[in-house]
């Protein structure tokens, strides 16, 4: 609860007082900025409505009120007060001396490795997925908060994996169409269509934007080996910071490049550090693939050595079995993964039996656009 508002610095601030003895400053070109009357923002979407020139450069706090739950201010030059109610105030309080949490995107991310994920693949089933929302809420929070989860119960059929991004957003069409198969091939235009191995990776680093979910479905499955494994490649960053602090430097400050010219008329680059870093220095995004990797000239001589030590460390990392969580799919299963975050992998198969998975990509602002509209609706339902 508010108790006093002294404006200061001749209209420019307001010193705020809470019940509870804090104390929270704002400036008045901030409080008009984000203003909640219907002539600042739209009542139907909350988007604003007007832009920074709009508002007065001289902006001032004429008068200040506490009425009820609420902060009533008036501004000046343009004679216009708004209220501002308490929680809001406290909610979005800048003025603090709490060390803050890097970047909005952090938050609710909890890093794993093997001995911690193996156990507790988080997973649920389509068709509850499809008919339950606490179901879906549940399996959403599972991949914004350990950036993969399994589904089960799809259809063994092709095209089944649109069913998983139809549940919370859309499918990306690429040069690969709108999915794409992933199955042994004679002249592959990709290696992803033999039946070897291939290293923890994250997919299209030669985009920009890269897409940022993909999705694998199973149709069968009937070969030796052919295991999926996902790393963490947030952990593995956070393994490689604290063991070589110079390293991470390295491969965060120093683009590399990658590029795919494998089919006919597409010839796809990108510019981006393998570790990718907020300018706050948030952890944001990883970009791994040694098939797309062309040549760096991008790190100065006298750093390249140290460079190319520190991008052999962390491939290093990414291999060690205890960042490795390993399940094989079956028919009628897939898994998502965030494709900044999450690293995937496949083992080597055998030549007898069948391999057919599908793959497409998403984007993740529509799963966590979808999990943020659940949990509204929890949120109103209990209130």
């Amino acid at each position: 609860m508010l108790t006093q508002a002294l404006i200061g610095d001749e209209g420019r601030t307001i010193d705020l007082g809470w019940k509870d003895g804090a104390r929270t400053r704002f400036h008045a070109m901030w409080l008009r900025d984000n203003a909640l009357d219907d002539k600042t923002r739209s009542a139907g979407n909350g988007q604003r409505l007007i832009t920074i020139l709009d508002i007065p450069a001289q902006t001032r706090i004429g008068a200040a009120a506490i009425k009820g739950d609420a902060l009533e201010v008036s501004f000046e030059p343009e004679g216009k007060t708004v209220r501002f109610p308490a929680a809001w105030l406290s909610a979005n309080a800048y003025d603090r001396d709490a060390a803050r949490q890097p970047g909005w995107t952090g938050e609710g991310t909890v890093r794993w490795t093997r001995a911690s994920m193996q156990n507790s693949v988080p997973r649920a089933g389509y068709v509850a997925a499809s008919r339950d929302r606490a179901v879906l809420r549940q399996w959403l929070s599972a991949v914004k908060t350990y950036g993969f989860a399994v589904m089960d119960d799809l259809p063994a059929e092709s095209g089944a994996l649109c069913k998983v991004s139809d549940l919370f957003g859309y499918i990306r069409e690429t040069n690969y169409g709108r999915w794409f198969e992933v199955r042994a091939e004679v002249n592959p235009t990709n290696l992803a269509y033999t039946n070897l191995g291939l290293q923890a990776h994250t997919d299209n680093p030669y985009r920009d934007p890269v897409p940022t979910l993909q999705i694998l479905s199973c149709i069968e499955n009937t070969v030796e080996g052919g295991e999926s494994s996902v790393v963490d490649g947030f952990a593995v960053a956070a393994a490689l910071q604290a063991e070589n602090p110079e390293g991470f430097r390295l491969l965060s400050s120093y683009r590399a490049r990658f590029e795919y010219a494998g089919s006919s008329g597409v010839r796809l680059q990108a510019k981006r550090p393998m570790i990718e870093l907020g300018p706050d220095g948030e952890l944001i995004a990883i970009r791994f693939n040694n098939r797309s990797l062309a040549p760096t000239v991008d790190v100065p001589f006298a750093e390249m050595e140290a460079y190319y030590a520190a991008y052999r460390r962390f491939a290093e990392l990414i291999e060690d079995p205890s960042f490795e969580v390993t399940f094989k799919l079956e028919a009628g299963q897939a898994f998502i993964v965030d494709n900044t975050r999450v690293m995937h992998a496949r083992k080597q198969f055998s030549g007898a039996g069948k391999r057919w998975l599908q793959g497409c990509y998403a984007d993740k602002d529509g799963l966590l656009s979808t999990l943020s509209a659940i949990e509204h609706e929890f949120k109103e339902a209990a209130e």
